[in-house]
């Protein structure tokens, strides 16, 4: 479970680069490069099959833990809900089974339409999905914003206690850099759910950035 989770923090940077283009004033087309070599790069294509199970089976660990250790004797998540323990660290199963739900809602609102052709193509392209559109549609609906922006503080619980205690799992722990580590995890755990929040909150007050981003 350490492992997958891990892993799916690297996806999120990844995934952030490219959401970070829906920023660009250029109506969509660094965005929708992107999203073209992402969904044609056979590199990329194979890689995303070994994310989805990475996604799957994060989840079912999790589920599988929670429900193991529940049934020890009432010991939830890690730790009994005493001293010495967080929020997150004793709702990590509600806080991840929150984030599926989105993941399914966000895929199925944005990669399903574009796989099964809902999206159009851009003007002036014979091959480029016009995926800013979709996405600039639905960043225009309060709720969806909303929806996404609660999912990314939610997020932020689920990293903080999530990347520090997968390299405690993992036996990686040390009194001289558990504290660098519990502050890497922190920056990232409020750094990445963050920015992919202002994303959507920026796109619905219609606010352009003063510079480009650079193209990924």
């Amino acid at each position: 479970m350490s492992l997958t989770g891990l892993f799916l923090v690297t996806f999120l940077l990844a995934h952030l680069s490219g959401n970070l283009q829906l920023l660009n004033p250029d109506g969509g087309k660094a965005f929708n490069e992107y999203a073209k070599f992402m969904t044609s790069n056979p590199l990329i294509k194979t890689v995303s099959y070994g994310l989805y199970a990475g996604i799957l089976l994060h989840a079912i660990q999790g589920l599988l833990l929670w429900s193991k250790n529940r049934k020890a004797k009432g010991v939830k998540y890690k730790a009994k809900s005493g001293s010495g323990t967080t929020w997150a660290s004793r709702n990590m199963a509600l806080l991840g089974t929150l984030i599926l739900i989105f993941l399914f809602i966000h895929m199925g609102d944005f990669w399903w339409k574009m796989h099964m052709g809902e999206v159009p193509l851009m003007a002036g392209s014979n091959d480029v999905k016009d995926l800013y559109l979709k996405v600039d549609t639905s960043f225009s609906q309060w709720w969806i914003v909303l929806i996404y922006v609660l999912s990314m503080i939610g997020l932020i619980f689920h990293l903080q206690h999530g990347f520090s205690s997968a390299f405690q799992t993992l036996g990686l722990n040390h009194k001289k850099y558990t504290p660098l580590i519990k502050g890497v995890g922190n920056f990232i755990a409020f750094v990445i759910p963050t920015l992919f929040a202002i994303i959507p909150i920026l796109m619905f007050f219609d606010v352009n950035l003063p510079f480009m981003l650079p193209h990924l």
